[in-house]
């Protein structure tokens, strides 16, 4: 049945059209027309006027009654998120967003990953694009420079790795260029142009970090206690005991390693994790050659779960069958996923960036990633709220928590081995590493920035201790490693929201099912609903 809109509906459409106007990039994110090839500016002037945005809807927020349980989940993130909003604003982190997979200088450049590319109006629409970079960049530039003038700078180690990816997109290969040599014949000298452009833009970018940033920016990895809970609740969704989940994750990595032992056993009687490892990399029946290899087996994968779970544990529709898996036309090494447009003529993806040396993917590792961005995983999740149209105004089927988000995400990981898709040792001993890692990057990720004691007694952690103790618990290619090693250090608070995610979900539900009994279909059906809501608004709801 539908629902009458409210006027706390209208207040956060309201919101959404605000989005939309500061921030252009919303629309291809959402695949609404309009404000085609515009970025949001990234100056401090773009920064305070979008500060300036939540405090006013902050006011009608306040000055706006809650009609029914929806408007008062509405109004709960609403005042999180904003109020957020606007501490993040006076912290003056924006000063100094610069790290290896989740800032500007990355963020200018993937939005063309979802610019729709099928008629030549839209080729004009990347061109422009391509044209609007330099003065992307240069708002971006002039923030850090403003850090750099207030002593609010990133850690150089952030500089110099960010340095390489930006010279990648200057150099004679640039994306930019391969970009404009994919569109159509008859437009080619004007992408060509436009993304000469765009690639000096990064170039000059390059320039800048050499010569102005890095010279200014922190030596300290750490950004320090009050930085870190306040990026800590942003990305839960709730305030956590800092030093009791520590604690909690270094606890939890010993009991997955010994869970991963014990599965190990199974694959080569007697033999360790290691041996294990190298017995299923060496198991043919288990290895991709390519990463056209990769692109099917993840399709044929993700489509597998969809018809095994339609009607049994989940209720999915129609649209949400679809779901593309891609290689992406980066090579840093992640993998994520990009939500479907709001009428899903674009369907959800799941991308995979394969550095240039991986030619060779273990499925024993993998099946579980399938499934963690996949379903029911991200799409599920995201697909569940966008097509939530009759019941959830505009903002909040589009809103994101990363504890949430990707404490689904890695729950989801969980339950399908819970469901029997994961009994195969190899494909258990995956899904294995794979929560390992999450629970090594709690142990980093909280002691590094706050400069906790090391589990084995040999002094506080410091930056240069990542990476060895995450080649330890990650069994992955160097580069790989290392890449999520930086990602560490540069994006402070975020990684933790994985495993911090999932525990509240497994204790959400434990506590719901004492309550309601263990009809675990509906707890999902129930949660999902709510759409992508902070960890503490979930439970609130759920459990009042």
């Amino acid at each position: 049945m539908e629902r009458t809109p409210t006027p706390l509906d209208r207040v956060a459409e309201d919101w959404l059209e605000t989005l939309l106007e500061l921030q252009p990039e919303w629309h291809v994110e959402l695949g609404r027309p309009g404000r085609e090839g515009e970025y949001a500016d990234l100056s401090p002037d773009g920064h305070a006027a979008m500060a300036d945005a939540a405090r006013a809807t902050l006011r009608a927020v306040a000055a706006t009654e809650p009609l029914d349980e929806v408007d008062r989940v509405t109004a709960l993130e609403l005042e999180r998120t904003l109020g957020l909003a606007v501490e993040l604003h006076e912290s003056g982190e924006w000063r100094r967003d610069l790290n290896v997979i989740a800032s500007p200088a990355q963020g200018i450049r993937e939005i063309f990953d979802l610019v729709p590319t099928e008629s030549d109006d839209d080729w004009h629409h990347v061109a422009r694009r391509l044209r609007n970079v330099p003065a992307a960049v240069d708002g971006y530039v002039a923030s850090l420079t403003d850090g750099i003038d207030l002593g609010q700078t990133p850690a150089v180690r952030q500089v110099r790795e960010v340095l390489g990816q930006v010279r990648d997109l200057a150099g004679p290969a640039s994306f930019f260029t391969t970009l404009a040599d994919q569109g159509p014949e008859g437009q080619r000298g004007e992408l060509s142009a436009a993304a000469a452009d765009a690639a000096a833009a990064y170039a000059r970018l390059g320039e800048f970090l050499t010569r102005t940033l890095a010279p200014a920016a922190r030596e300290d990895d750490a950004a320090g206690r009050e930085a870190y809970a306040l990026a800590s609740r942003s990305f839960v969704g709730l305030e956590v005991d800092l030093e009791e989940t520590y604690a909690w994750g270094v606890e939890e990595l010993r009991r997955m390693v010994t869970e991963q032992e014990e599965v190990a056993r199974q694959i080569v009687p007697g033999g360790s994790i290691a041996d294990a490892i190298a017995a299923l990399d060496a198991d043919p029946a288990r290895k991709l050659h390519g990463t056209d290899a990769l692109q099917a087996w993840m399709q044929e994968t993700s489509d597998a779960a969809i018809a095994a779970l339609d009607g049994t544990h989940f209720d999915i529709a129609e649209p949400l069958h679809r779901l593309e898996c891609r290689i992406a036309p980066t090579q840093t090494g992640g993998i994520y996923y990009t939500p479907p447009s709001e009428d899903f003529s674009r369907a959800g993806r799941m991308w995979w960036s394969v550095p240039p040396e991986v030619t060779e993917f273990g499925t024993w590792r993998e099946r579980t990633t399938v499934y963690h961005e996949g379903v029911p995983g991200h799409h599920l999740q995201c697909g569940v709220a966008v097509a939530a149209a009759t019941t959830l105004n505009g903002w909040r089927r589009t809103s994101w928590n990363s504890g949430h988000g990707e404490g689904w995400a890695l729950y989801a990981e969980r339950l399908m081995a819970d469901l029997g898709f994961l009994d195969d040792p190899g494909d258990r001993l995956g899904m294995l590493d794979a929560q390992r890692q999450r629970a090594a990057r709690v142990v980093v990720d909280i002691g590094v920035h706050l400069g906790l004691p090391k589990p084995d007694g040999s002094g506080p952690w410091r930056g240069d201790d990542v990476l060895p103790f995450m080649r330890q618990h990650m069994h992955m290619d160097e580069g790989f490693v290392r890449f999520e090693s930086n990602r560490y250090l540069g994006w402070p608070g975020q990684a933790p929201s994985y495993k911090i995610g999932e525990r509240e979900w497994t204790r959400l539900r434990d506590d719901w099912v004492a309550v309601h009994g263990p009809d675990l279909r509906r707890f999902h059906a129930d949660a999902l609903a709510l759409g992508g809501v902070g960890l503490g608004t979930l439970r609130q709801t759920l459990l009042g």
